[in-house]
């Protein structure tokens, strides 16, 4: 299966989940509405008209009930509103600061920001869980806009680079692959279902209390003795509730992670990255008995989100979110392995610097040149778009022989990415247009009004992008999302509104200058967490949008135009194209992008798995055209997976694949 047909298969299971679910609390609302009944005769009991239930009283029962879990999980989800950044915090998480000079969260930092540029999405927020010595981690988040990545002090200072990354890689797996949003409402829905656990405890420590109060008419048994009763099926049916929900939830989440597993492998083309801290876990475990047991009180409530099982018990093998490592380990290297060591690595083992013969593919393994450095301005499309042929390299300042090939420049930009006020400051420097002297004067006119502290930083980093060649935008725009997203609301709005200014002050909106608003309004408004709703099954409904996107990335004659666009059309037969349908812009500077922004808005609540057939219709397109090798198809697609929200497609498969 590729990402798309994984993320339609996270939604069906969470249909899956969400039917199970439904029959498990109407299993309870059931069981208690006959319970409250037997009591409710046998406290009328001797009483006129005793034995007989009052008028609505299984709907007022049942009512009762699922206001209960209703308000618990509305309140569950109330708090983690916050999507991962509020997941992180309740396991007892520290924002990392993007720019930490600490060597081992530096280390971790440059993993992330590579997997972010191979994967071809924002680079998530990054946690720490410092009083967790254990070796896991996790991903959370509604969307993954907002998503962020967690790991343990353990992870940190007893796994390998290759074996972090093997970590980091599973879990981007389950970012791509659709677990998250599932993987929260669970926590909501069986807070949901603890309420009437905890109500009935309360009502079991009121009926203790006043046990001996009888009715006003001295029959029957105790109202204090009734109460202690209803308490005990409450609290009885709810643990029940949560018994059956965490077997529901364990069975989903053990494929889940079989899959990210494999997709760990896939990422990083190294087995012995995720199979090596798998390995580590289990020989933890036989050491001192921690491997991947998480200490915080929130554990067993987010154990499904963890690399590994965060709370063993006795009841691990019947509750078990994770499957054994040995299975685990078994379908990693293909045969059975011992479980390793993982003492804590001293600093002549500790390197921040990727094994030669691992990682993404060892076929570009050679040092970076300064011309190339981490975003190369010309020749190396490998680097440049989709999956990285060695997206270790990514980050530039990730090793120490990139370091010192890079340019000041380019060591600068990146810099620039980690600190928020620097981040915007690069925003602004990357729309900034130099061959329009009278629109290049009034972007200046608008930095100054709207953020005179960011006027030197643009400045200089102006000069930066100007040395590196300007290429790679959307790049920069990928490294400084989580600086970016660590600014204040109002931060963010006044750059958004700053990126409008900037990108109107010559009266029309450019391709590139569209792109890079567009990519930033995705991931920055106050929406941009949200999980966007499905509207469309397919592309057949979206007809006049998907042409109009094709149409905008082909260029070149007449008849250059007309070969990508009957390229594309072989790729999706049931629209039925017609070489008349092809839009053909005089000038794209001139295009209405209104029109587009729409399309893309439109195009976003596709299916999953009807949101790829447009990808690979562009890529037809621009492969029919320039191979895939031209750099304003390459930003323009990319900036278009940015807006629909899927991750950039692997351009040296894809190419394969086309050419098949």
């Amino acid at each position: 299966m590729n990402f798309f047909e994984q993320q339609d298969h996270a939604h069906r299971e969470s249909k899956k989940l969400i039917f199970l679910f439904i029959l498990a609390v109407i299993a309870i609302v059931i069981t208690i509405n006959l319970s409250l009944a037997l009591l409710w005769q046998w406290y009328s009991a001797g009483q006129p008209g005793g034995g007989r239930l009052p008028a609505g009283f299984y709907l007022m029962t049942s009512v009762a009930v699922l206001l209960c879990i209703g308000a618990g999980t509305a309140f569950e989800m109330f708090r983690l509103r916050d999507g991962g950044d509020a997941v992180a915090q309740m396991a007892g998480g520290r924002l990392v600061a993007p720019d930490s000079r600490d060597m081992h969260e530096r280390r971790l930092l440059n993993v992330v920001e590579e997997m972010s540029l191979a994967a071809g999405i924002a680079c998530p927020n990054v946690y720490l869980l410092d009083e967790e010595d254990a070796i896991n981690a996790f991903a959370a988040g509604y969307h993954q806009n907002e998503a962020v990545v967690a790991v343990t002090r353990g992870t940190l200072h007893r796994l390998t680079r290759d074996e972090l990354q093997g970590v980091v890689a599973h879990e981007f797996s389950h970012i791509l692959n659709g677990d998250m949003r599932m993987n929260i409402q669970l926590i909501g829905v069986l807070f949901g279902i603890q309420m009437l656990a905890l109500f009935g405890r309360g009502l079991i420590e009121w009926g203790a209390r006043f046990g001996g109060s009888r009715n006003r008419d001295d029959k029957g048994p105790p109202i204090g003795l009734v109460m202690l009763a209803a308490g005990v099926v409450l609290f009885v049916l709810g643990y029940l509730g949560i018994f059956f929900g965490r077997l529901i939830q364990s069975a989903v989440s053990r494929q889940r992670e079989f899959l990210a597993d494999a997709s760990a492998v896939q990422f990083t083309r190294n087995p012995q990255g995720i199979g090596g801290a798998l390995q580590k876990i289990g020989g933890l475990t036989e050491e001192t008995g921690c491997g991947s047991a998480i200490q915080s009180q929130r554990a067993e409530q987010l154990s499904h989100l963890f690399l590994g099982a965060a709370r063993p018990n006795f009841l691990s093998g019947l509750f078990a979110t994770h499957p054994p490592l040995e299975e685990r380990l078994q379908r990693v290297y293909g045969r059975q392995v011992r479980f390793v060591q993982a003492e804590e690595l001293n600093d002549n083992e500790f390197s921040d610097t990727p094994a030669a013969a691992s990682g993404f593919a060892a076929a570009a393994s050679a040092p970076v040149s300064a011309s190339t450095s981490a975003f190369p301005s010309g020749g190396n499309q490998d680097v440049q778009w989709g999956h990285h042929r060695n997206a270790a390299t990514a980050s530039g300042t990730a090793f120490p022989q990139a370091a010192a090939s890079a340019t000041d420049d380019m060591s600068l930009l990146q810099s620039a990415c980690r600190e928020p006020q620097s981040a915007r400051a690069l925003m602004c420097a990357l729309l900034l247009d130099v061959t329009q002297l009278q629109a290049y004067q009034l972007q200046w006119q608008y930095i100054q009004q709207a953020a005179p502290e960011l006027a030197t930083q643009v400045k200089t980093l102006q000069i930066a992008l100007a040395n590196s060649g300007n290429s790679a935008r959307l790049h920069w725009i990928d490294l400084a999302m989580p600086a970016l997203k660590s600014c204040s609301e109002q931060q963010k709005a006044s750059l958004l509104q700053l990126v409008a200014q900037l990108t109107g002050a010559d009266g029309k909106l450019s391709e590139n200058e569209f792109v890079l608003q567009t990519v930033l309004e995705r991931r920055l408004s106050p929406n941009a967490a949200r999980a966007v709703k499905v509207r469309y099954a397919d592309l057949t409904m979206l007809k006049a949008e998907t042409v109009l996107l094709i149409s905008l990335l082909l260029s070149g004659s007449a008849s250059q135009r007309a070969q990508g666009f009957a390229a594309a059309s072989a790729v999706l037969p049931a629209l039925r194209l017609q070489p008349t349908d092809l839009r053909v812009f005089a000038q794209p500077g001139q295009l209405d992008y209104q029109e587009v922004r729409q399309a893309l808005v439109q195009l976003n609540q596709l299916a999953p798995l009807a949101k790829p057939l447009l990808i690979r219709a562009m890529l037809a397109a621009a492969q029919a055209q320039q191979g895939l090798d031209d750099q304003r198809q390459q930003e323009l697609l990319r900036g278009v997976c940015a807006a629909i929200d899927v991750p950039i497609p692997d351009l040296h498969s894809m190419r394969d694949t086309l050419a098949h």
